[in-house]
């Protein structure tokens, strides 16, 4: 399959499951026709991390601008919302816009709108902190039960403080959901289509080129700091690697598990791919070259 036209005048997004490759294309559209590579993966949002979420490396950052990475605290909130607010504006920057990620909340957001719901209020927080995923399931209307992921604990939560914040079911507040910033009609929208057995390669050997650049060195720099609870700390490889530091587990038990995770997550993101964006236009590793 060859990479569809692409115009050099219209935003590009590029959406595909953690370490198929859609950073590297990318940075090859940014290089040939220009533009700024904009981030939309919700663990590279955090500057405590640079290898273990595989963000773009400083030689990466010195070909083209990349923007949205590394950009928030370890400790801060940060949402589809604080996303959306914050990519909006470079729609019209005078940069053609490059959109890059694996967090498919993110693209849904931009690209069919997302509805103004008030922010979740501390305390309401701190209860869902505490609660399983289990019990917040528990308290989902249908609609929503069935609009998300509920083997995803982040959204799950989220879908349980908007109705015990509000009052309303995060199902309805969508059902407001204002005209979206772009639509798909107006950019390039291409979604990662891979081998399955092809990606649980790569994540294997992604993982242990992640360790021999710094990975676990990286956690370690973390570790005063390391709370389970924050959505920076939950990144796919770090309580695997904080437990071998702490002598829970052998470096091999913590590269498996977190080879294992890695295999579970890209799985969670293929499935919302192809259910979420079937009017995308679907590329394979490689088509472009």
């Amino acid at each position: 399959m060859k990479l569809p036209p692409i115009s050099p005048a219209q935003p590009v997004l590029i959406a595909g499951p953690t370490a198929s490759g859609k950073s590297a294309l990318a940075l090859e559209i940014a290089e040939r026709q220009g533009g700024i590579i904009v981030n939309a993966d919700a663990s590279q949002v955090y500057d405590c991390w640079r290898v273990i979420t595989a963000c773009p490396s400083p030689q990466e950052e010195a070909q083209v601008p990349h923007l949205l990475y590394r950009h928030k605290p370890y400790d801060a909130q940060y949402s589809a919302g604080h996303w959306l607010r914050e990519v909006t504006p470079l729609l019209t920057g005078p940069d053609r816009p490059i959109i890059v990620g694996g967090t498919g909340l993110y693209f849904t957001a931009l690209t069919k709108g997302m509805a103004d719901i008030p922010a979740t209020p501390a305390d309401v927080r701190a209860r869902a902190d505490e609660m399983t995923l289990e019990a917040l399931r528990s308290d989902l209307d249908a609609k929503t039960a069935g609009d998300i992921d509920l083997l995803n604990r982040a959204r799950v939560q989220r879908a349980w403080e908007v109705q015990t914040a509000t009052g309303r079911s995060l199902s309805d507040w969508q059902a407001e959901t204002p005209a979206p910033a772009l639509p798909i009609a107006d950019c390039t929208a291409l979604v990662f289509d891979v081998d399955k057995h092809w990606l649980q390669d790569r994540i294997e050997r992604r993982f242990d080129m992640m360790l021999n650049q710094g990975a676990l060195e990286e956690v370690q720099d973390m570790r005063d700091r390391y709370d389970p609870a924050l959505p920076s700390c939950k990144a796919i490889g770090v309580p695997e690697l904080m437990a071998y530091l702490d002598g829970e587990l052998s470096l091999e038990q913590a590269r498996d598990r977190a080879t294992i995770s890695t295999r579970q997550f890209a799985k969670r993101q293929r499935t919302w791919f192809r259910s979420k964006m079937r009017d995308w236009l679907p590329v394979t590793p490689g088509s472009w070259h």
